[in-house]
């Protein structure tokens, strides 16, 4: 069962990575033989996916910062009022 299930894993993975003879001649430079669809239309769809790009990092980073250290150390915070509440 492990085994096959790594298998079926391996096979969509390597086949992700590869476009659809008819999406490969609609895509353009940078994303040909990656994606399906067609390409992006201009140079805003570049800036566009670098912005969602840019404030999709910056979340995850700062998410796991303040995960990891969450930096509260105030006697009075709500969190110390809700946890020590007996």
């Amino acid at each position: 069962m492990k085994k096959s299930f790594l298998v079926i894993i391996i096979i969509m993975v390597g086949h992700m990575g590869h476009a659809c003879p008819a999406c490969e001649e609609q895509q353009s430079g940078f994303f040909r033989g990656i994606t399906h669809g067609s390409g992006p239309d201009s140079r805003w769809d570049y800036l566009i996916v670098a912005a969602m790009a840019t404030i999709v990092a910056a979340t995850l980073f700062f998410s796991v910062k303040w995960l990891i250290r969450p930096g509260e150390n105030s006697r009075h915070h709500i969190k110390r009022f809700i946890l020590n509440e007996e």
